[in-house]
Protein backbone atom coordinates (compact mmCIF):
# COMPACT_ATOMS: atom_id res chain seq x y z
CA UNK A 1 0.00 0.00 0.00
CA UNK A 2 1.37 3.33 -0.97
CA UNK A 3 2.13 5.96 1.72
CA UNK A 4 -0.50 8.80 0.91
CA UNK A 5 -0.50 12.53 2.93
CA UNK A 6 -4.39 12.18 3.19
CA UNK A 7 -5.85 10.96 6.18
CA UNK A 8 -2.12 10.01 7.49
CA UNK A 9 -0.33 10.86 11.15
CA UNK A 10 3.14 10.29 12.06
CA UNK A 11 3.20 8.52 15.19
CA UNK A 12 6.63 9.22 17.51
CA UNK A 13 6.95 6.26 19.89
CA UNK A 14 8.99 7.24 22.77
CA UNK A 15 11.67 9.53 22.00
CA UNK A 16 12.57 10.34 25.29
CA UNK A 17 16.11 11.02 26.73
CA UNK A 18 15.22 7.61 29.19
CA UNK A 19 16.01 5.94 26.01
CA UNK A 20 18.39 8.21 23.97
CA UNK A 21 20.95 10.03 26.33
CA UNK A 22 23.98 8.94 28.14
CA UNK A 23 22.96 10.31 31.19
CA UNK A 24 19.34 8.74 30.79
CA UNK A 25 17.54 5.79 33.13
CA UNK A 26 18.14 2.95 30.38
CA UNK A 27 22.31 3.68 30.31
CA UNK A 28 21.59 4.12 34.28
CA UNK A 29 20.26 0.71 34.00
CA UNK A 30 23.67 -0.80 31.74
CA UNK A 31 21.43 -1.16 28.63
CA UNK A 32 23.12 0.11 25.64
CA UNK A 33 21.27 3.35 24.96
CA UNK A 34 23.45 4.48 22.12
CA UNK A 35 22.08 1.49 20.00
CA UNK A 36 18.64 3.49 19.90
CA UNK A 37 20.78 7.25 18.87
CA UNK A 38 20.94 6.62 15.14
CA UNK A 39 16.77 6.59 15.26
CA UNK A 40 17.23 10.41 15.61
CA UNK A 41 18.33 11.61 12.92
CA UNK A 42 15.33 9.87 10.95
CA UNK A 43 12.48 10.94 13.17
CA UNK A 44 13.71 14.42 12.47
CA UNK A 45 13.67 13.85 8.45
CA UNK A 46 9.83 12.66 8.85
CA UNK A 47 9.07 15.30 11.63
CA UNK A 48 10.04 18.12 9.39
CA UNK A 49 8.45 15.85 6.29
CA UNK A 50 5.19 15.84 8.06
CA UNK A 51 5.14 19.50 9.10
CA UNK A 52 5.65 20.44 5.28
CA UNK A 53 3.35 18.04 4.13
CA UNK A 54 0.77 19.16 6.79
CA UNK A 55 0.54 15.85 8.12
CA UNK A 56 -0.04 15.68 11.84
CA UNK A 57 2.34 15.15 14.32
CA UNK A 58 2.09 12.80 16.96
CA UNK A 59 4.42 11.47 19.96
CA UNK A 60 3.88 9.45 22.71
CA UNK A 61 5.79 9.20 25.78
CA UNK A 62 6.59 6.35 28.54
CA UNK A 63 5.72 7.53 31.78
CA UNK A 64 5.33 6.26 35.42
CA UNK A 65 3.44 7.46 37.97
CA UNK A 66 4.53 8.35 41.50
CA UNK A 67 5.31 5.07 43.11
CA UNK A 68 4.78 3.35 39.54
CA UNK A 69 1.49 2.38 41.12
CA UNK A 70 0.45 2.72 37.00
CA UNK A 71 3.28 0.12 35.93
CA UNK A 72 1.93 -2.85 36.34
CA UNK A 73 4.22 -6.18 35.89
CA UNK A 74 6.93 -4.22 34.39
CA UNK A 75 8.65 -1.82 36.59
CA UNK A 76 6.85 -4.39 39.39
CA UNK A 77 8.21 -7.50 39.28
CA UNK A 78 9.56 -8.30 35.38
CA UNK A 79 12.27 -5.53 35.43
CA UNK A 80 12.14 -4.14 38.99
CA UNK A 81 15.32 -1.95 37.84
CA UNK A 82 13.01 0.61 36.37
CA UNK A 83 11.89 1.44 39.40
CA UNK A 84 15.53 1.43 41.41
CA UNK A 85 16.53 4.04 39.11
CA UNK A 86 13.46 5.70 38.97
CA UNK A 87 12.87 5.53 34.86
CA UNK A 88 10.83 7.18 33.50
CA UNK A 89 9.22 9.43 36.29
CA UNK A 90 6.24 11.83 35.34
CA UNK A 91 7.63 15.28 35.50
CA UNK A 92 11.16 14.11 35.69
CA UNK A 93 13.87 15.37 32.95
CA UNK A 94 14.19 11.34 31.91
CA UNK A 95 10.60 10.99 30.58
CA UNK A 96 10.76 14.23 28.25
CA UNK A 97 11.28 14.08 24.49
CA UNK A 98 15.47 14.29 23.46
CA UNK A 99 16.09 17.73 22.24
CA UNK A 100 16.34 16.97 18.96
CA UNK A 101 13.24 16.07 18.47
CA UNK A 102 10.90 18.86 20.80
CA UNK A 103 7.53 18.88 19.49
CA UNK A 104 6.57 21.59 17.59
CA UNK A 105 3.46 23.77 18.17
CA UNK A 106 0.03 22.14 17.60
CA UNK A 107 1.93 18.91 17.62
CA UNK A 108 0.13 16.44 20.08
CA UNK A 109 2.04 14.57 23.25
CA UNK A 110 0.13 11.26 24.44
CA UNK A 111 1.76 9.79 27.63
CA UNK A 112 1.18 6.23 28.24
CA UNK A 113 2.47 3.54 31.11
CA UNK A 114 2.16 0.67 28.77
CA UNK A 115 3.91 -0.69 25.35
CA UNK A 116 1.40 -0.15 23.52
CA UNK A 117 0.12 3.52 22.52
CA UNK A 118 -3.38 2.40 22.45
CA UNK A 119 -3.60 0.85 25.61
CA UNK A 120 -5.47 3.08 27.96
CA UNK A 121 -4.84 6.82 26.56
CA UNK A 122 -6.65 9.05 23.97
CA UNK A 123 -4.70 7.68 21.13
CA UNK A 124 -7.89 6.18 18.94
CA UNK A 125 -10.31 9.06 19.63
CA UNK A 126 -7.45 11.96 18.70
CA UNK A 127 -6.93 9.99 15.30
CA UNK A 128 -10.94 9.55 14.62
CA UNK A 129 -11.27 12.91 15.13
CA UNK A 130 -8.60 13.74 12.75
CA UNK A 131 -9.94 11.29 10.47
CA UNK A 132 -6.66 8.94 9.87
CA UNK A 133 -6.72 5.66 9.31
CA UNK A 134 -3.18 5.35 8.18
CA UNK A 135 -0.27 5.59 10.59
CA UNK A 136 3.53 6.34 9.56
CA UNK A 137 5.42 4.80 12.60
CA UNK A 138 9.22 5.87 13.98
CA UNK A 139 10.56 5.79 17.66
CA UNK A 140 11.64 3.36 20.28
CA UNK A 141 12.07 0.13 20.91
CA UNK A 142 11.52 -1.76 17.19
CA UNK A 143 10.89 -4.69 19.55
CA UNK A 144 8.38 -3.49 22.37
CA UNK A 145 6.60 0.06 22.11
CA UNK A 146 7.14 0.34 17.92
CA UNK A 147 5.96 -3.59 17.53
CA UNK A 148 3.37 -3.56 20.12
CA UNK A 149 2.05 -0.53 18.75
CA UNK A 150 2.28 -1.08 15.13
CA UNK A 151 0.36 -4.56 15.88
CA UNK A 152 -2.42 -2.74 17.70
CA UNK A 153 -2.55 -0.46 14.90
CA UNK A 154 -3.01 -3.14 12.45
CA UNK A 155 -5.76 -5.25 14.13
CA UNK A 156 -7.85 -1.85 13.80
CA UNK A 157 -7.59 -1.84 10.74
CA UNK A 158 -5.17 1.36 10.20
CA UNK A 159 -2.70 1.18 7.04
CA UNK A 160 0.35 1.02 9.23
CA UNK A 161 3.91 2.14 8.04
CA UNK A 162 6.79 1.36 10.00
CA UNK A 163 10.19 3.34 9.46
CA UNK A 164 12.93 0.54 9.38
CA UNK A 165 15.80 3.61 9.70
CA UNK A 166 14.04 5.30 11.96
CA UNK A 167 13.26 3.11 14.73
CA UNK A 168 16.25 1.09 16.80
CA UNK A 169 16.21 -1.47 19.39
CA UNK A 170 18.88 -2.63 21.93
CA UNK A 171 19.86 -5.58 20.08
CA UNK A 172 19.82 -5.39 16.36
CA UNK A 173 18.73 -9.23 15.59
CA UNK A 174 16.06 -8.05 18.08
CA UNK A 175 15.15 -4.83 15.45
CA UNK A 176 15.53 -7.12 12.35
CA UNK A 177 13.20 -9.48 13.83
CA UNK A 178 10.21 -7.16 14.71
CA UNK A 179 10.38 -6.03 11.82
CA UNK A 180 9.89 -8.91 9.86
CA UNK A 181 6.73 -10.29 11.75
CA UNK A 182 5.57 -6.20 11.15
CA UNK A 183 5.93 -6.59 7.24
CA UNK A 184 4.77 -10.71 7.54
CA UNK A 185 1.13 -9.47 8.43
CA UNK A 186 0.39 -6.28 10.97
CA UNK A 187 1.39 -3.56 8.04
CA UNK A 188 4.66 -2.36 5.75
CA UNK A 189 8.03 -1.74 6.15
CA UNK A 190 9.45 1.42 4.45
CA UNK A 191 12.10 3.93 4.64
CA UNK A 192 12.59 7.32 5.54
CA UNK A 193 13.81 8.29 1.84
CA UNK A 194 10.34 6.22 0.37
CA UNK A 195 8.35 8.66 3.20
CA UNK A 196 9.73 11.62 2.11
CA UNK A 197 9.23 11.12 -1.46
CA UNK A 198 5.50 10.62 -0.90
CA UNK A 199 5.27 13.51 1.12
CA UNK A 200 7.15 15.71 -1.00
Amino acid sequence: MDITRENTALLVVDMQNSFTEPKGSMAAMGLPHEELRPAIAGCRTLIDAAHAAGVPVIYTRYIFQPGYADGGLVPNEIVPAIKEVGALAAGSWDAEICDELTPAEGDIVIDKSRPSSFYGTRLEPILTGLGVRSLVICGVTTNICVETTARDAGQRDYATHVISDATAEFDKARHDYALNGIGFIFGWVNTVDEVVRAWA
